[in-house]
């Protein structure tokens, strides 16, 4: 039997010192059929472990259920970490930030208002402790002392940037132990003295999350960690980007030269990020730290390997320091150095927003204005018709928009209420019979700080000159499983011209080689939700920094491929796929 353990001074691996050298890879981030390409080339960079998240959002989008199907077998995905001769780091939470929606925690956590999260409260624990029922069978078999490849467990993230709930932390490490868990246990928190007091306990091995000065970060994390091995469990080599925001990088040399200082300082080490991946889908989270700011639709992160699984000029840097510290591997291939070919094609059928909505979801009416999630919306978009008085002219006020809505009189456009830009109310002229909507997208969830678990849509009270609108039709629209409206908007209206949202619209294209990534170029579109072969890829925004999104290989078949998109707002009908990024080595 394999054992790993926390040393005086070092992990050991059966008693011999071991040093961690790992880097972050998120499952849920990448798709699955490209999962051992990156972890082959992490192992090629030199590192012999893998972290991963888990999100228990992502497994869990409804109590009671748990998948693991697709994208988010991790057993699979841990599974080929020990193929490939590495070993797995593995951070439950329950909360993971990872600028993923709501901090990784399930949207149906907070239906229930009196719910504490992130605490010792009864009936948080107890949705807790199913999710650790449903990792148990997963995680368990694959420790290292049963033969698999998982070493460490974390045990809740940062939580003494949130909390310090110590009874909290010690039910979570109980938890953990009786769900069969064995390896040592884990925190992590920033290198401050009040964090990693309240963040950790005597029982877990106490790691640190920095990106710089790793001598001194250490220092502060030794005050706290008088014995065992120090480690950097998240050094961060990049950074997130937002929409509107500009595409952040780091400099290679002056990361590799904060990597070299703290492996020279006997460190054990995860990259955060080694490969970012992509927030596939509407999984992005959010910041508001006074300004609400959405996550882009890539997580590159300026990794050591890019969105596309491509090294970069960091990886080898990375690569060269750890040959310093340690034995690496032959390097990978080289990348092709020409690109997949470009492709073009054009929108030849749409259907307006309004064709499709039975097809979506079916509205109710309420006595009141309810929140997305008072009907079990959790994501996407959720259309709100306010019953109005005859002659509804005025102002429309609404107590908070969250996050973006678009607000229609007989379907036509007047405007947008915008959260960043703290807009709540627009004058509109609807005469007796006039139908007023607002298409509320949810743009992504807060996951970091005490905004998280907030509910979307639209927040009350809402009124007309001050006048409250008592009555509401409510209608989520359903968008996990596109292929009703594909079928409808094949049979759909030609494109002529520049189209006008909200509208679906179609195209189809071949590409003569299936087996390279593509780019879909966004640059041409406003806003909105783009699918190849029914498979989301996420949002695009012209507010920019992205202009592409990424387009994975598997997806991809050399004839007949499907793209559809939601445009909210106007597009030209041409469609565009490139072989690389239209900016740099990312989509940014």
């Amino acid at each position: 039997m394999t054992t790993f353990d926390i040393g005086a001074t070092d992990f050991l691996l059966d008693g011999r010192p071991f040093r961690v050298l790992s880097g972050a890879l998120h499952y849920f981030r990448v798709h699955p059929e490209l999962w051992r390409d990156r972890i082959r080339k992490a192992r090629q960079m030199g590192l012999n472990t893998i972290e991963t998240y888990v999100c228990w959002q992502a497994h869990s989008p409804q109590r009671g259920v748990f998948r693991t199907d697709g994208g988010l077998d991790l057993g699979r995905f841990l599974d080929l970490v020990a193929e490939e001769g590495m070993y797995a780091f593995v951070r439950p939470g329950p909360y993971i930030c990872a600028e993923w929606d709501n901090g990784g925690l399930p949207a149906w956590l907070f239906r229930d208002a009196t719910t504490g999260i992130r605490r010792t409260e009864p009936r948080y624990l107890d949705a807790v402790t199913e999710y650790y029922e449903a990792l148990a069978p997963i995680l368990v078999p694959r420790q290292i002392d049963a033969g698999g490849p998982l070493i460490l467990v974390q045990v809740e993230n940062e939580y003494g940037a949130y909390g310090d709930d110590h009874a909290y932390l010690r039910t979570l490490t109980e938890l953990t132990r009786r769900a069969g868990v064995t390896v040592p246990l884990t925190t992590v928190d920033q290198p401050v003295d009040h964090m990693l007091r309240d963040g950790g306990l005597p029982e877990l091995h106490r790691t640190a999350s920095f990106g710089s000065r790793p001598r001194e970060r250490l220092a502060t994390l030794r005050a706290h960690q008088p014995t065992g091995p120090l480690m950097c469990a998240e050094f961060w080599d990049g950074w997130f980007d937002h929409w509107g925001g500009h595409h952040h990088t780091t400099d290679v040399d002056q990361a590799a030269a904060d990597l070299d200082a703290l492996l020279s300082s006997g460190a054990s080490v995860n990259i955060y990020m080694f490969h970012g991946g992509t927030n596939f889908g509407f999984t992005n989270g959010a910041n508001d730290k006074g300004i609400y700011q959405p996550v882009v639709t890539s997580y590159d992160y300026d990794a050591p390997l890019d969105e596309a699984g491509i090294p970069t000029a960091k990886y080898w840097a990375f690569r060269e320091v750890i040959a310093r510290h340690a034995d690496v591997p032959p390097a990978p291939p080289a990348a092709p150095t020409a690109p997949a070919p470009p492709v073009e094609a054009r929108f030849t059928r749409s259907l307006a927003l309004w064709d499709v909505l039975d097809l979506l979801g079916q509205p109710s009416t309420y006595p009141y204005l309810p929140t997305a999630d008072d009907i079990g919306q959790y994501t996407g978009f959720t259309l709100y018709t306010p019953h109005l008085p005859p002659s509804g002219h005025g102002v429309l006020s609404v107590a908070e928009v969250r996050d973006r809505a678009q607000v229609f009189v007989d379907r036509r456009s007047r405007g947008v209420l915008s959260r960043d830009h703290g807009e709540r109310m627009i004058g509109i002229r609807a005469d007796d019979g006039d139908l007023v909507e607002l298409l509320v997208e949810d743009l992504g969830r807060v996951n970091y700080g005490p905004r998280t678990g907030e509910p979307k849509g639209l927040i009350g009270p809402a009124g007309l000159d001050g006048a409250t609108i008592d009555t509401w039709t409510v209608r989520p629209l359903r968008l996990d499983d596109i292929e009703t409206v594909t079928r409808a908007v094949r049979d759909g209206h030609p494109v002529e011209s520049s189209l006008s949202g909200p509208v679906f619209c179609r195209a189809e294209f071949a590409v003569t080689d299936p087996g390279r990534d593509l780019f879909l170029d966004t640059s041409s579109w406003g806003k909105g939700v783009a699918w190849i072969n029914g498979f989301c890829l996420g949002r695009y925004w012209s507010r920019g920094p992205q202009r592409t999104l990424y387009v994975p290989a598997p997806l991809l078949r050399t004839r007949h491929n499907e793209i559809v998109v939601l445009e909210l707002h106007a597009a030209r009908p041409s469609v565009r796929l490139l072989g690389r990024p239209a900016l740099g080595h990312t989509e940014h």
